[in-house]
């Protein structure tokens, strides 16, 4: 069996930039959600004329669609995947727009009939609802409440109602809503993730650095080798992922809020 230290030192070696999950091949596993997102999304885009994907992360999930809008852009916020978004997409037609987060979209009222994200940080509706044409779409997959909170309290311990409740469907529906939007589906599911050693724990925690912040091999040393022992002896740690769909409408003749 591979000792502890050498799974932790490959996962902290493995470079974290983009949203690429290929290493975690054969470490971990994630079910998938029914809908198929990312080929949902490419249909979309198919058909639309101009479109904006928002924090685009590397942008694999936008360089998948196998036929792009004549006019896309992506924004994205973290400088490392502003750079891989830009090598992956501009040779597809596509502009990467360097954009934080949780700053206003810098473009102008009614720009896209199409705007999709996946895996936003937080959906800012008030600026989709403005950037969107009246008709237009937002199609978008979202991380839900409490996703993966059994490793986020493993590390962390119980959280609070409120950081568990955050993201729930229904109170993104209402905020869709008062944005002056019309949530035409929404659909969430729970999904089983299997960690398969403590090396796919560590590039997890690493890669997806809200679940544990300030999370280090050094700082969570003791509860990394007890949880290594663990796998050792009962198997994958699980836990569960919660993710929504939302395909909403622009009407037309009603402003945004």
């Amino acid at each position: 069996m591979t000792s502890y230290e050498e799974l932790v030192a490959e996962a902290a070696a493995v470079p974290t930039d983009g949203w690429d999950f290929s290493w975690f091949e054969g470490r971990a596993t994630e079910e998938r959600p029914s809908w198929g997102y990312a080929r949902a999304m490419a249909g979309r885009l198919a058909r639309a004329r101009a479109a904006l994907d928002i924090q685009t992360g590397g942008g694999e999930v936008l360089a998948s669609a196998p036929r792009l809008a004549p006019l896309t852009v992506a924004t994205e916020g973290w400088p490392p995947n502003v750079a891989r978004a830009t090598a992956l997409l501009h040779p597809r037609g596509a502009v990467v727009v360097a954009s934080p987060e949780d700053a206003p979209l810098p473009f102008a009222d009614a720009a896209f009939d199409l705007v999709t994200s996946r895996h936003p940080v937080r959906p800012h509706w008030a600026e989709i609802a403005r950037v969107l044409q009246p008709g237009g779409t937002y199609f978008a997959q979202h991380v839900g409440p409490a996703s993966v909170y059994e490793l986020v309290e493993y590390f962390l311990g119980p959280q609070p109602a409120e950081s568990r409740n955050a993201r729930r469907p229904d109170r993104e529906r209402a905020d869709a809503e008062a944005a002056g939007l019309e949530v035409v589906d929404l659909r969430a599911e729970r999904l089983r993730i299997e960690f398969l050693d403590i090396g796919a724990v560590v590039h997890f925690l690493r890669k997806v650095v809200w679940m544990v912040p300030g999370f280090t091999v050094d700082a969570y040393e003791p509860r990394l080798r007890a949880l290594h022992e663990r796998i050792e002896a009962e198997g994958p740690f699980v836990a569960h992922s919660t993710r929504h769909l939302f395909d909403v409408h622009k009407p037309v003749g009603r402003p945004a809020r």
